[in-house]
C-alpha cells in the first residue's frame, strides 16, 4: 500500500478496527491504512490532524542519550544526530545539503508524528555519506539503520526509508540516483511478510544483479543487536542474496535441490501395465484419464479411489455427474465385488462393505450435483485438502464445470481452471485425479467404435495436455460383441518417464462391476 502518488506518511496512530497502538498509517491526503489488519480508511476527521501536523514547523531539540533499552550508544546518536528530550526521541531528517528539513517525533507510547516536510528530505542517514561506493545498505527504520552502522563501527554507508514498508518503494524511487552510484545495495527489512516484501518491491526498482537482500534471524537489526548477537547481524550483511525477480534463480543455489533425494509419496496402481509405464501414483501430480462417452472414465478413476484406499490413503471425491449415494456405493461395491444399487445386499454385508470404506473416515466427497462456478470448486478441493487431509482427490469431470455457464468461452474457463488446479496441486502437495471428455473426432467413425484416442482430441483446451503429468486415454469398441467389454489403456503422455503408448487392457465383469487386467494379452 504506497497511498497516492503526492500523498505522504504524517504519523503512526491507534487503529480503531484491531486495536493495533501503531500499526495505522495516517497520510497527508487523510487517508489511513493499518498494517496490522490491512484496512484502508477513507479521509475523514483526520484531516485536521493531517493539515494541523503538516504545518507544524517548530523543530525540537534535545541531547545526545545513549538508548540504553535499544544498546545504542551516545557515539552512535550523535553520529546520527539522533536526539532525545522532553519524552520525544527525534530523528533529523536533511537534505543534500545537511540541512534538517523535517523531524520524526517517537513517544513513549510508541506512536509517531512528524514535523517539516519529509518531501524536502532524503533517506535518513543519507546525507552523512559521500556519494556512491562499494555498499549501501537499507533499513525499514532509524532505530534499525543506527544498529547497522554500530555494528560496522560507521565505516559503511546505512540509511532508513523515511516510512517505514509502508511507503519504501516510493522512498527508493525519489533516491534512485543516489543509490544507482553504489556498487551494491543490501535491503534489511522487517522479517515479517510485509517487510520482505517490501524489499522485493525496492530492489526491483534498481539495476540488475546491484541489488541483495538480507535474512535475519530475529525480527530486525535492533533486535539482533539487543540480543548480542551483532555477529550474526554481520554475517547477514555479507552473506545477503542477490535479488532477482520471481522464477529467475542461479545454478549455483541449486545444489541442495540436486543433491538431497526427496522421497515422493508414491503408491502403485493396481494394474501392472500402468505401473511399468508410469511407475505409480504420485502426490503432486496431475493424472488426467480421458475417453470417448460411456467408456469407462469413472469407473477406472473409481478403481483407482478404492485401491488409493486400501493403501492407507485419505482420498477426496468431487464427482459432479452423480450423487453423494451413488459414489459411496460405487466404492462399496468394489468392495463386495457386486453392483449394490443394482442388486439386493443383505444389510450386514452392506455394513461390512461400508465399514471397510466409507467408514474408515478416510474418504470425503463434495455433495453437489452438476455445474459449478470454478472458484467455488477450487475452494472445495482447498479444503478438501488443507480442511480434511485428503492426499489424493478425484475430479469427476472437468468439463461440467463450465456447461451451465451461459455464452461462457469453454477454452479460456478450463484453461484458467487448469492454471489454478495446477497451482494448488502444487501448493497443497496432493494428487490430482481428473476426468476430460473427449471431442468427437472428424470421420466416420467415433471414440465408441474404439478408434485411437490422442491429445489432440481433449475436449476444451490444450491447458489439459500441457499442464497434466499423467495423460491416459481409454479406447473401447462397443458395437463389437466380443471386445465389448474390453477396454485398451493408452499413455498419451507420461512427464515421469517420457514412455507413452499402450499400458494393457482390461476387462470389465458386469456382474462384479470391476475392470480387472488381461495379463494374457501382450503390450
Amino acid at each position: 500500500m504506497d497511498g497516492s502518488a503526492e500523498s505522504e506518511f504524517v504519523m503512526h496512530t491507534p487503529c480503531k478496527k484491531c486495536g493495533s497502538s501503531d500499526a495505522n498509517s495516517l497520510y497527508t491526503d487523510g487517508h489511513t491504512y493499518c498494517f496490522s489488519c490491512e484496512t484502508y480508511g477513507q479521509p475523514d476527521e483526520q484531516e485536521r490532524i493531517v493539515e494541523n501536523a503538516v504545518k507544524e514547523t517548530n523543530f525540537k531539540t534535545g541531547d545526545f542519550k545513549p538508548l540504553i533499552k535499544r544498546c545504542l550508544t551516545e557515539k552512535t546518536v550523535r553520529f546520527w544526530d539522533y536526539q532525545t528530550g522532553d519524552g520525544v526521541q527525534v530523528a533529523n531528517y536533511k537534505d543534500k545539503n545537511g540541512k534538517t528539513v523535517a523531524q520524526k517525533l517517537r513517544y513513549p507510547d510508541k506512536t509517531f508524528a512528524v514535523v517539516g516536510d519529509l518531501k524536502e528530505a532524503g533517506l535518513f542517514g543519507q546525507s552523512l555519506w559521500r556519494d556512491g561506493g562499494r555498499t549501501c545498505v537499507i533499513t525499514e527504520g532509524e532505530i534499525d539503520a543506527m544498529s547497522v552502522s554500530q555494528a560496522f563501527d560507521h565505516k559503511w554507508a546505512v540509511v532508513s526509508v523515511k516510512t517505514g514498508a509502508a511507503g519504501a518503494k516510493r522512498d527508493i524511487k525519489k533516491s534512485i540516483e543516489w543509490l544507482e552510484k553504489f556498487e551494491t545495495v543490501v535491503f534489511m527489512f522487517d522479517m515479517d511478510d510485509v517487510g520482505q516484501q517490501a524489499a522485493q518491491d525496492c530492489a526491483a526498482l534498481l539495476s540488475p544483479r546491484k541489488a541483495k537482500i538480507a535474512r535475519l534471524p530475529l525480527k530486525d537489526a535492533n533486535e539482533m543487536i539487543q540480543a548480542g548477537r551483532q555477529p550474526e547481524l554481520i554475517d547477514a550483511f555479507w552473506g545477503a542474496r542477490e535479488f532477482a525477480p520471481d522464477g529467475i534463480i542461479n545454478g549455483e543455489d541449486l545444489w541442495e535441490e540436486v543433491s538431497t533425494e526427496k522421497e515422493v509419496h508414491t503408491v502403485p496402481y493396481p494394474y501392472e501395465g500402468l505401473n511399468a509405464k508410469i511407475g505409480g501414483c504420485r502426490l503432486g501430480e496431475i493424472v488426467t484419464v480421458t475417453a470417448g462417452s460411456g467408456l469407462g472414465k469413472s469407473q477406472l478413476t473409481r478403481e483407482f479411489a478404492y485401491h488409493l484406499l486400501n493403501e492407507g490413503a485419505t482420498i477426496g471425491y468431487v464427482a459432479l455427474e452423480e450423487s453423494s449415494k451413488r459414489t459411496a456405493q460405487g466404492l462399496m461395491s468394489l468392495y463386495l465385488n457386486k453392483l449394490v444399487h443394482l442388486q439386493d445386499v443383505p444389510t450386514e454385508e452392506l455394513r461390512e462393505a461400508f465399514d471397510a470404506t466409507l467408514g474408515t473416515g478416510r474418504v470425503f466427497m463434495y455433495d453437489h450435483w452438476g455445474s459449478t462456478e470454478s472458484d467455488n470448486l477450487l475452494a472445495k478441493i482447498r479444503y478438501l485438502a488443507r480442511g480434511c487431509g485428503c492426499q489424493y482427490i478425484i475430479l469427476d469431470h472437468i468439463s461440467i464445470v463450465v456447461s451451465g455457464i451461459e455464452g461462457g468461452d469453454e477454452r479460456r474457463i478450463i484453461d484458467n481452471m487448469m492454471t489454478q488446479l495446477r497451482s494448488l496441486t502444487e501448493e497443497l502437495g496432493i494428487g490430482l485425479i481428473v476426468v476430460s471428455h473427449l471431442r468427437r473426432p472428424s470421420g466416420d467413425k467415433g471414440h465408441e467404435e474404439g478408434i485411437m484416442t490422442s491429445l489432440s482430441q481433449l475436449r476444451g483446451s490444450a491447458a489439459i495436455a500441457q499442464l497434466s503429468d499423467i495423460v491416459i486415454g481409454l479406447e473401447r469398441n462397443q458395437q463389437d460383441a466380443e471386445t465389448s467389454n474390453t477396454t485398451t489403456v493408452r499413455i498419451l503422455k507420461n512427464r515421469w518417464s517420457g514412455e507413452t503408448g499402450i499400458a494393457g487392457q482390461l476387462h470389465f465383469n458386469t456382474t462384479t462391476g470391476r475392470m480387472s487386467e488381461e495379463n494374457d494379452i501382450p503390450f
